[in-house]
Parts: structure tokens; sequence; C-alpha cells
């Protein structure tokens, strides 16, 4: 079951839909549920609903996977920069954009902790404590991930970031945050986006997208977080190749 709801995003004075995943026997059973929480909801659960016609097919992956849990879907606006505002904890200047970007990332995640969360935690039965709640997503959102875990790693204990937009000072900013012991990351990419031509299947370590994800883990690693890194043969920037990593990544953070 998938819900719908509208919240207001103060950001930008408008409202931001989020989508709520709900393990089929929730409506029966008393038990409460761990929480994910992953950015561009609209391209989790439904090929019709998403930016491209291909999703992640996540419901489908957790309509049969052993564990119970609520996904939280957050969508961000759709007009104009409004994604890469929203995505970015900071300002952009025209190196690969065509305009500068000014970073309301912070301004996103305060909305999540602050308005969404708590919304979920009163209106659904959840876990709402640290290791009960996870966050995840790509590109950009893959770098709010990153920025989410480390930043505010005393609400959230799992993270997967695929094929992550490593803009700004994030690796600089992991390596001097602390981080809890019992923290696991996730990273994924493709050997076949980024510019990389066909010697990144050969040996995907080479690359430097690869040295920037070995950097981030050694980050992580230092405060002894559990990291998974998985560079994708031939994988691409799209959502069909992210859903191809779910199983991998939802194992991982919850079921080891």
């Amino acid at each position: 079951m998938i819900a719908y709801h509208q919240l207001d995003f103060p950001a930008s004075g408008e409202s931001r839909t989020i989508r709520v995943y709900l393990p089929d026997q929730y409506e029966h059973q008393t038990t409460a549920y761990p929480v994910m929480y992953f950015f561009d909801g609209h391209n989790l659960f439904s090929d019709q609903e998403a930016t491209y016609g291909e999703s992640w097919k996540l419901k489908d992956f957790l309509d049969q996977w052993t564990k119970d849990m609520i996904v939280v879907g957050l969508e961000p606006g759709h007009q104009g920069n409004q994604r890469l505002e929203e995505y970015s904890p900071y300002d952009i200047g025209n190196t690969f954009f065509a305009g500068p970007i000014q970073g309301q990332g912070r301004e996103t995640l305060d909305w999540l902790l602050q308005q969404v969360k708590p919304f979920i935690d009163q209106t659904y039965r959840t876990y709402p404590d640290r290791l009960n709640t996870g966050i995840a997503g790509s590109s950009m959102g893959g770098l709010m991930t990153l920025y989410a875990l480390s930043h505010y790693n005393t609400v959230f204990s799992k993270g997967a970031a695929l094929s992550s937009a490593l803009f700004g000072p994030i690796q600089q900013e992991v390596a001097q945050v602390p981080i809890d012991s019992n923290t696991r990351l996730y990273m994924g990419w493709g050997t076949r986006e980024m510019g990389q031509n066909s010697e990144a299947d050969v040996d995907p370590w080479s690359t430097s997208f690869a040295q920037s994800h070995l950097n981030l883990e050694a980050s992580f690693q230092r405060s002894g977080a559990q990291t998974y890194l998985y560079p994708q043969i031939h994988g691409r920037h799209t959502e069909s190749d992210w859903a191809q990593q779910v199983p991998l990544l939802m194992d991982f953070l919850w079921m080891r």
C-alpha cells in the first residue's frame, strides 16, 4: 500500500508530496516498524510516476522482502532548478549546471527532521529511534544522503548513496564530523557514468570517481562504521540500474 500526503515546504512556500509505503499486513497488526527515507520519492515505486518512465521498483521488492518496514519517499519541486537547489547542501557555480545553484539542502533536511519525520512518527506506528531510521538517495539525493548521515548522525544510523553527485566540501566535512561506530553506509556507482569509458568496466577502482568513494569510505571507517562499496559494472546513471542494487543495499543496511 502506498499512501500520499501533502506537507508544507517552508523553503519555497509551497507543498511537497510524500509517499509512504506500508507493509501489506500493516492494517491487521499492532506492531511498530523501522523507517527509511528516500529522496526522489516519485521515482521509487511506480514506472508510471517516474520522471523517465522507469522506477526503482521498490514496492515490488518490499512486497516480497522478508523484513517489514515503512519507506517514505520525498518528492522535490520540479520547476526550473528546484530539485537541484533542494538537494544541494552547498551553493554550486556554473562548472556543471547551466547556471549557479543556490543550495537549499540544509533547509530540506530541517524540513525532514522538523516536519516530515514527526508527522510520520505521529501518523504511523514506527520505531522513531536512530537505529531504526535510515536514509537513501541517488545522484543529488546521494549527496544529500551522505550529508545527512554524517551531519545528522544522531538521527540516522543507516544510509545508501547511489551515483552520488560529490559536489562541494562533502569529503572534507565527512572527515571532520563525529560519526557513531554503529553506522552503516552503502555506496554504489556505475562504471558507465560520469563520462567513463569501457576501461572502467575492467578496473572499476582505477577512476577518480572510485577514489572519491574510497576516501569517503575511509572517513566513515575511521569512526568504526561498517561500509559497503559497489561499483556496478556497465552501470549507468539511471533508475533502472539503481533498481538492480536495491536487494544488495537493503540487505546490507538492515539484515546483516
